[in-house]
């Protein structure tokens, strides 16, 4: 079967090193992603010539004479028209307003030549040779809108070596660089389909419940109320269905039937479990957590005491 790969947009200022990096390594047949658009604030930047001529949409505006939201706001506008899932910023010299950040969070990726959260901003190199640090290296990291601040998904410490400039350190970092960003984009977009890491989104929302526990039955991860009754189960391919999913607790067969006619894609009657049990798949892609939380929150007070739903409820009310 033909390996679907998500769509990338890389955004550039300048050379695009990294973004040549990423471009290159989306040429092996195993890298689950293709680079669809380099996008730069500077039409002469040179990276875009080198995307034109291996064959990769481009697209500059200046920034220039223009101010930021509007500018923002063209960007997004041409990163959707390519069909880009992700957006990757690589020597991306713009602060990008919190609108744009916001419309592809927990979808854009950064990086950064520096152990974060140490040196944020310029002149990364100067200040941990300044500062006597043993290393430096390379961050790379969710956007989110406070500057080089989001969660780390990636970093390699680079030596500094006696006598090192800042000029010497990072040109050695950079080989760092290109190694690092095209692994931590690649596990970033297959993520949403790795039942590792959908069990553990899966765990620290159940477990954020009252009095939770996590305990193996039937060989899967199952949530329920300490000493109690069960709310929650997280399925990998049990009994070899292929499907990644999450089975909560529902109010029976007619609610059931509704939301499988609803989206029979997402939900299904889960085997051995019954009318009352409703599972919803995970490895679609693009779940919205914050619903698969209520959900949990749902199903859990579907068996909880009514002394730990009162104190959810005092809770929320503040």
């Amino acid at each position: 079967m033909t390996q679907v790969r998500a769509k990338v947009a890389v955004m550039i200022s300048g050379s695009g090193t990294n973004m040549a990096a990423l471009l290159y390594a989306s040429r092996a047949e195993d890298c689950p992603y293709e680079i669809v658009l380099v996008a730069a604030n500077d039409p002469e930047a040179k990276g875009l010539r080198l995307a034109e001529a291996e064959g990769v949409p481009v697209f500059a505006l200046s920034h220039r004479g223009m101010k930021r939201p509007e500018h923002d706001a063209a960007m997004d506008a041409a990163i959707r028209a390519s069909g880009a899932e992700w957006v990757a910023l690589a020597g991306y010299m713009r602060i990008l307003t919190p609108e744009f950040v916001s419309k592809w969070e927990g979808r854009m990726v950064n990086i950064h030549p520096s152990l974060l959260p140490k040196y944020t901003g310029l002149h990364t190199h100067e200040r941990a040779i300044e500062a006597g640090d043993s290393h430096g290296g390379v961050t790379v990291h969710l956007v989110t809108p406070e500057l080089d601040d989001g969660p780390i998904l990636g970093q390699t410490p680079v030596a500094i070596l006696p006598g090192d400039t800042p000029e010497a350190l990072a040109a050695r970092v950079l080989i760092a660089e290109h190694q690092l960003y095209s692994r931590c984009l690649a596990r970033l977009v297959t993520r949403d389909r790795d039942p590792d890491w959908l069990a553990e989104q899966v765990r620290v929302r159940a477990m954020a419940l009252p009095e939770a526990d996590e305990v193996v039955s039937h060989g899967m991860p199952c949530f329920g109320v300490i000493k109690g009754k069960k709310f929650a189960y997280f399925t990998a391919d049990h009994h070899g269905d292929g499907r990644i999913a999450l089975l909560v607790k529902i109010s029976g067969t007619d609610e059931q039937a509704m939301l499988i006619e609803q989206d029979e894609q997402a939900y299904f009657r889960p085997a051995y479990f019954g009318d009352g049990w409703i599972g919803i798949r995970l490895d679609l892609g693009g779940n919205d957590w914050d619903a698969i939380g209520a959900w949990l929150e749902r199903s859990w007070r579907a068996i909880a005491p009514k002394r730990l739903t009162t104190l959810l409820d005092a809770a929320d009310a503040f």
